[in-house]
């Protein structure tokens, strides 16, 4: 994806091209000169400097931000549940719902700001953070070029840990089909890790994005059927509300937080969505693009959650797929969907890192070995991934670390720490509301980094 997220032309009416933002190779120095700190407020508007070659309508950016968000994290949503109860799980999803929201908003809202004050149509997400630091209080703007580089990379290493979880779905989906029809079989593990590393690594070579992409309309229908045979499965024989506890012991929530966030998040794909928008001032706002669909998701995600563990209870696993009985074949045929879905969404997934990856050590390689350098570049990783999935017993604990460490930092802790510091110099809002919002954010994202961490590898020690 992010090769196709060049510009045509750099200048203050840039061309953007369909996914809309600037390449992360491009220093925020590079696209404009340094911004002079008396200028009229709001005398450049980006909005109007966008050309954008396939601008899309509200509509079209609703279902965009609607489908990036709404994955197979909700498959996981009963699991969640089980590490909170009923009315602790309702509830803490709708404000864990809020606040994923509200974050997402600080990320849009500060990157269309330090537009303006950068003079540039649009910025992605590690763009947005190299430009914030680079305008700044001054003792941080010569961290802004690292700051670009780290962001960059913490988004690589997040997206394949999340190929990791899906290779851990994968496994755990053929394991049950395989050992209900071959039920003395010596297959481990490993075993069936490396029967998915052959079409992995052959599948991961593809390196243009029209290739990939209708695979990921296939798997998103293949999705809708499984979520469809999930809800009827669980409708069809369904427990009293009261037949599950309310809440559970505190110590487990940090799990059912990291679950949440890592199913919810989509924090890498909003600034693309919004930068390709026809009227992207209608992104934000009440009711706006993003609440809406957020509200839509945070609505699904409870339901599902709900719906699954009054059903399952504690027995719900990682992916709901894994409750259903093999026997049946509506049951059989969700759980081979939810393979092809989730493989396809892998490889789409793949793609995002290592274009992320090639852009930061291009450099380092002669023109004449860029393809061989390539290859090796994304054989290397689809193999860490597996190596990855063959090492982590369980997938509900390995999304709660994913969430907890990776999506609490990319989607909650970055988010506060960029309005905070755009804000510093530029006021922090009456009796500082900003800065004791941001701070409260920061702080309970370390929060959930933390706990959800170390609850993460108890129980991954434990299981093992």
């Amino acid at each position: 994806m992010a090769d196709s997220y060049n510009m045509k032309e750099f200048s203050s009416t840039a061309v953007i091209t369909e996914n809309g933002i600037f390449p992360s190779s491009i220093s925020i120095n590079t696209i404009n000169t340094k911004c002079k700190e008396n200028e009229v407020e709001n005398a450049y508007e980006p909005f109007h400097n966008r050309k954008l070659e396939h601008p899309n309508s509200d509509i079209r950016s609703f279902a965009n931000l609607l489908k990036s968000s709404l994955g197979s994290g909700i498959l996981a949503m009963p699991a969640a549940f089980k590490n909170a109860g009923t009315i602790v799980g309702i509830f803490g999803t709708i404000i864990l719902g809020y606040i994923c929201t509200h974050c997402v908003f600080l990320l849009v809202k500060t990157s269309q700001d330090v537009c303006k004050e950068t003079k540039v149509p649009s910025l992605g997400y590690a763009e947005t953070v190299e430009a914030v630091f680079a305008t700044g209080p001054q003792p941080l703007r010569k961290f802004s070029k690292a700051m670009r580089i780290f962001i960059d990379w913490a988004m690589a290493v997040t997206i394949l840990g999340a190929c990791a979880v899906y290779v851990i779905l994968l496994v755990e989906s053929v394991q049950q089909i395989v050992d209900y029809f071959y039920e003395k079989n010596n297959l481990t593990i490993t075993l069936y890790c490396l029967m998915f590393l052959v079409p992995i690594l052959l599948f991961t070579q593809i390196k243009n994005l029209k290739y990939i992409a209708p695979f990921s309309g296939f798997a998103n229908v293949l999705l809708v059927l499984t979520f469809m045979i999930c809800l009827y499965y669980i409708c069809a024989d369904f427990p009293s509300f009261d037949s599950r506890p309310m809440s559970v012991p505190v110590g487990r929530l940090p799990l059912f937080i990291g679950t949440v966030i890592f199913a919810m998040e989509g924090i890498g794909v909003v600034l693309p969505v919004e930068n390709t928008m026809a009227k992207p001032q209608h992104f934000l706002g009440c009711p706006g693009v993003l609440n809406i669909t957020m509200t839509i998701v945070v609505l699904l995600y409870m339901i599902m959650g709900i719906l699954g563990y009054l059903r399952y209870g504690d027995a719900a696993e990682g992916s709901i797929t894994l409750n259903l009985p093999t026997e049946e074949i509506p049951a059989l045929m969700a759980k081979v969907f939810i393979i092809l879905a989730i493989f396809f969404t892998y490889i789409l997934q793949f793609y995002v890192p290592m274009e992320i990856v090639w852009r930061n050590t291009k450099h380092l390689v002669g023109q004449k070995y860029h393809n061989v350098a390539q290859g090796v570049m994304r054989a290397f990783f689809a193999i860490v991934t597996v190596i990855a999935a063959a090492s982590l017993p369980r997938l509900e604990q390995v999304i709660g670390l994913e969430g907890a460490f990776f999506y609490s930092f990319l989607g909650l802790i970055a988010p506060s720490l960029m309005e905070l510091i755009f804000c510093w110099d530029r006021g922090l809002g009456k009796f500082n509301y900003i800065l004791i919002k941001d701070a409260i954010l920061i702080v309970f994202g370390g929060f959930v980094l933390v706990t959800g961490v170390m609850q993460s590898i108890r129980e991954i020690i434990r299981t093992t």
